[in-house]
């Protein structure tokens, strides 16, 4: 059970920086922002290339870099040319595959034996003793939130979160919309690139594929997080939900592979259930909601 909750919580920190990047993007912005699946392998792969030649420490920040340029791409496509923002992310989404393999020595994968990365650096502390993967995961994770927090209630948060809620009012009040939506997309892509070289030097590796549907799992988990902080909405706890829900869903996971209750060849098929449930669970709410309603007035 203790390799069960370990793996839950160093999988859920890690990935709920997608979430967050999610949050960003479909909740304030509201555009459905389809690069999270290429800029989470380019993270990765700058993660890991740079931390093959010897910097683990400067390939989180290059990871971050790379994510901001992914996310100016797509913000550059929406504002500057007209095109609509889920073809904007698929575009790049699309582009983003040959930079990945640019970025990985034209390999589809990449591996890390014998070289040090953050997490074996921050193990010769001591800190943590063997859950020292989660102590650093959990710190990246909680200081991004706080940092996107703090953010989101300055004059420029305030600006990007007015641009989702009504982009006509926004332009109105003599504020660009154009620079407020490019800087949203380009800090919800460094929190993916920042996920994905977090995942590289955990796993030690870099695949091609590693991004594969992880847009959709994020916004099930940001759906799960948000069902179960249930209350008055506010930044802050929407925020919290993105870990909350990650680590739900990665217990739910972990404790599938662990128990082999549902075979191996079946995982994708979980998998697919579990986001389609998480993703329906508003919907399925309200309309028991109104269910049980027409039960009390017969």
């Amino acid at each position: 059970m203790q390799q069960i909750i370990q793996t839950a919580l160093l999988l859920g920190c890690i990935y709920s920086l997608v979430t967050l990047a999610l949050f960003i993007s479909y909740r304030v912005l509201d555009i459905a922002d389809l690069t999270t699946d290429g800029c989470f392998v380019l993270g990765m792969a700058v993660s890991v290339s740079l931390a093959r030649a010897g910097h683990p420490v400067l390939a989180v920040f290059g990871a971050m870099l790379a994510g901001c340029g992914a996310g100016f791409i797509t913000a550059f496509l929406q504002t500057r040319l007209g095109v609509p923002s889920i073809l904007a992310g698929i575009v790049t989404n699309t582009g983003l595959y040959t930079v990945n393999l640019m970025a990985m020595g034209w390999s589809s994968n990449l591996t890390l034996l014998k070289q040090e990365t953050i997490y074996t650096m921050f193990r010769f502390t001591g800190i943590g003793g063997t859950w020292y993967q989660v102590v650093l995961s959990a710190a990246a994770a909680l200081l991004c939130m706080a940092a996107v927090r703090w953010f989101m209630s300055t004059r420029l948060g305030l600006s990007i979160r007015a641009t989702g809620d009504n982009r006509d009012m926004v332009s109105a009040s003599s504020i660009n919309p154009k620079f407020t939506v490019t800087v949203g997309l380009m800090a919800a892509n460094m929190m993916t690139g920042l996920s994905g070289a977090l995942a590289g030097q955990m796993q030690k590796s870099a695949d091609i594929n590693a991004g594969n549907s992880i847009v959709v799992i994020g916004l099930a988990c940001l759906i799960i997080g948000e069902t179960v902080m249930q209350g008055r909405k506010s930044i802050g706890r929407n925020i919290l939900a993105c870990l909350l829900g990650n680590i739900i869903y990665r217990m739910i996971y972990a404790i599938i592979l662990q128990t082999r209750f549902i075979p191996i060849e079946c995982l994708k098929l979980m998998t697919a259930v579990i986001v389609a449930l998480a993703i329906a669970a508003p919907s399925m709410k309200e309309q028991a909601g109104v269910w049980m309603r027409a039960r009390k007035e017969i």
